[in-house]
């Protein structure tokens, strides 16, 4: 594969699915904001991605997974290559297929772990393999084409999730805790799940695990390297995108279950986590949300 090989929904003109090569920084040395899911693997080089406002070293072998208009952007120290898969939400909806697939909570949208994973010498041949089969079906015509390439896609990010989650499992039996934070940010990361909808503060988290704000600062600092707010801000946010792309509730609907009694001033913290208004964000990755 030496140029883009690209499939294009013919009903709404949106990108369905796309593979690239790419060599050299030029490419990513920007931020990236785009409106479908992406997964870059690193073949060659090393250096620095920063997404959102966290930083993560890479090496060759990693691949990375963003969900839509996700912010990143790599520094190389020096030449990178690699693979991109571009696939938008209408093609193959992570949310549709959790149950199948799982990659939810895994790959994507998890707000406690980096967004990538290390492919080892049997994982690459086998994402390889099933690249070839993706981007030979691409080429062709052949009857039920999406059908075949969904399906394909799926054999892909089960792999995925798989490996990440057999390195999670590992690096968490490596890891033996040497003060109360990891334990404390096992509940915090439970009652961010159960209140999400309406303690929106860091206080009201620091006050229920009976903490100092500065305290719990310092913990998720240490071990997610976020704050505590931006926790709270991403899990809003990603049942946010879940709503406007499955459902029809309104923007002020949508607010409201999420406990914000302004539509106004939700959409406004909505579009600087998401640099994307919810209705941009619906017209450019939702369309298909009620049909699919």
């Amino acid at each position: 594969m030496t140029s883009p090989i690209t499939l294009v929904n013919k009903q709404t003109g949106n990108l369905d699915l796309k593979f690239f090569e790419f060599k050299g920084n030029s490419h990513f040395n920007h931020i990236q904001r785009l409106g479908y899911y992406s997964m870059v693997w690193i073949k060659k080089g090393n250096g620095l991605a920063k997404i959102g406002f966290t930083e993560y070293e890479f090496t060759k072998d990693t691949m990375f997974s963003f969900t839509p208009y996700q912010p990143f952007m790599f520094e190389a120290s020096d030449n990178i290559e690699g693979l991109v898969i571009n696939f938008h939400p209408d093609f193959f909806c992570i949310h549709h297929h959790q149950e199948q697939v799982a990659c939810n909570g895994v790959l994507f949208n998890n707000i406690y772990k980096p967004p990538y994973f290390i492919l080892d010498n049997k994982s690459k041949k086998e994402f390889d393999k099933t690249i070839d089969q993706i981007v030979s079906e691409m080429q062709s015509l052949s009857l039920a084409q999406d059908e075949l390439l969904v399906s394909y896609l799926k054999i892909l990010l089960i792999n995925a999730s798989r490996l990440k989650l057999e390195q999670q499992t590992e690096a968490d039996k490596e890891f033996v805790p040497t003060t109360d934070a990891p334990f404390v940010l096992q509940n915090l990361k439970n009652l961010i799940e159960i209140h999400y909808k309406t303690k929106h503060s860091a206080g009201e988290y620091a006050d229920l695990l009976n903490i100092t704000s500065k305290a719990l600062g310092k913990a998720t600092k240490l071990h997610f390297n976020k704050t505590p707010t931006d926790l709270i801000s991403e899990r809003i946010v990603i049942e946010a995108k879940r709503d406007l792309y499955l459902t029809n509730k309104t923007v002020k609907e949508i607010a409201f279950e999420l406990g914000y009694s302004d539509e106004h001033y939700f959409s406004r913290f909505f579009k600087n986590k998401a640099d994307v208004s919810p209705k941009q964000y619906r017209e450019t990755v939702g369309s298909g949300r009620a049909t699919s």
